[in-house]
């Protein structure tokens, strides 16, 4: 069993770094779309990723278009404040791919407008609040979607 964590010109080291802690820890795949933020040998992520990073296994893409190109054939949700589903909507099997977008403005409208059908949002329950923190929302998805693939 295995899910795949996308991130789409991820910004901030730290995010990516406990991102990555948490693809090891549920035996996910890391995917990571550049432009990063950062340098991937940023001391903030490695930080963050602490000693795990050597046993993740990390897929490296060069642009966004390469990304899609490589996955055309799989089967994606797509998670965005935008969203009109919720997360809990999700189908989740083996090998979904769940594609995250930056933190300051998230996914493309490119992408979210082309991927309408598959657009997710994780509810807030305060009009304070625009978003959540990048690495907590991966959180969220990717175990809810463990505690559906295991019951």
């Amino acid at each position: 069993m295995a899910l795949n964590i996308v991130l789409i010109e991820p910004e901030i080291p730290n995010n990516t770094g406990n991102i990555g802690r948490l693809a090891l820890a549920t035996g996910s795949r890391l995917h990571l779309v550049k432009p990063f933020g950062f340098e991937i040998d940023d001391k903030r992520l490695k930080r963050a990723g602490l000693d795990y990073w050597q046993h993740l296994e990390v897929i490296y893409y060069d642009n966004v278009d390469a990304f899609f190109k490589i996955n055309s054939d799989k089967k994606m949700a797509f998670l965005s404040s935008h969203g009109t589903k919720s997360h809990w909507d999700i189908k989740f099997e083996d090998d979904l791919f769940l594609v995250f977008g930056k933190e300051s403005v998230g996914l493309s409208k490119e992408i979210t407008e082309k991927h309408a059908d598959q657009l997710f949002k994780i509810p807030m329950y305060s009009d304070n609040i625009r978003s959540l923190n990048l690495a907590n929302a991966v959180s969220i998805i990717v175990y809810e979607g463990l505690r559906q693939l295991h019951h």
